[in-house]
């Protein structure tokens, strides 16, 4: 048999390369940094080739190191998930995810039935408690949050880009008065989500108009009841255009023609080792797969 290069050189240069630093794949191998290199320099060594390029803070896998992680990263992956059918003793694959309820209602739930006849043995936890951020490697192995953006020592991929919608009762625009104005909604509360709460202040001042004060703020920790607080006329909602359409209600309206970009998006997030698992692995590119072909 053909020598081979230490497995250990091969899952360091995999996570390097995957991960984009020594620092970033030292700490999901818990390893120290050096020694971490001295593993890479070891496959280098090996294959008489370097494999990245050396940038400030950065490795980046050159011609030759694309080449090799094409080549050996699902091998290597489909060594993980063989040890670990092995150790669970198990068919069933578990993925505990966080994900908040309205995206889970509009976005993740009506797709779910594709998840599962391409891969039944894969079973959600579905987890709604808030900190979900926080809460990786300790209860959650993935999350789908609304944020500006991610921590970058975190594996993070956005999902999206949206507009902010102000959203009302069709009757308060139908009504006497109706809404017509910006400026009108100093006589209305607006309606933030603490997930979202600059979406308003975003929008005002995009909009050019930074001195509109509402009557009150009121703030829900659920997208689906600041929706039906709309509907029931209680407040204008500064959502996402993708919230507005995907409720398709018709006791909804968006108000003014005023295009703003929300400063936040969806994000699939995890612990850069758990895109390792199978589970994360198997859901991470069903997700992106299935959310671009929409």
């Amino acid at each position: 048999m053909r020598r081979l290069p230490p497995l250990t050189a091969i899952e360091a240069f995999v996570a390097v390369a995957r991960l984009g630093s020594i620092k970033a794949a030292a700490q999901e191998l818990a390893l120290s940094a050096p020694a971490l290199s001295r593993r890479i320099q070891t496959l280098e060594r090996f294959l008489a080739r370097p494999l990245f390029d050396r940038r400030h803070q950065a490795m980046v896998p050159n011609a030759d190191g694309e080449r090799l992680l094409a080549a050996i990263a699902p091998a290597l992956d489909g060594l993980s998930d063989a040890i670990e059918t092995m150790t669970s003793g198990t068919d069933v694959l578990r993925l505990r995810l966080g994900v908040l309820p309205l995206f889970a209602s509009q976005r993740l739930f009506p797709r779910l039935a594709d998840l599962r006849a391409q891969h039944p043995e894969l079973h959600l936890d579905i987890d709604t408690a808030t900190n979900a951020l926080g809460r990786l490697g300790e209860g959650l192995d993935a999350v789908i949050v609304l944020a500006r953006e991610v921590d970058p020592t975190l594996y993070a991929e956005r999902l999206d880009r949206n507009r902010v919608y102000p959203i009302a009762a069709r009757r308060l625009v139908e009504g006497v008065p109706p809404i017509q104005r910006p400026e009108q909604l100093e006589q209305h509360t607006v309606l933030l989500h603490r997930e979202m709460i600059d979406t308003f202040a975003a929008w005002r001042h995009a909009a050019g108009l930074p001195a509109i004060e509402p009557a009150a703020v009121d703030y829900f920790d659920s997208g689906a009841l600041m929706l039906e607080a709309a509907a029931q006329g209680l407040g204008v909602a500064f959502m996402h255009e993708s919230h507005f359409h995907d409720a398709n209600d018709p006791r909804l309206v968006r108000l003014f023609d005023i295009e703003v970009t929300s400063p936040y998006s969806y994000w699939f997030a995890c612990r850069p080792r758990a895109l390792q698992t199978k589970p994360v692995r198997l859901f991470r590119d069903w997700l992106i797969r299935t959310l671009r072909e929409a």
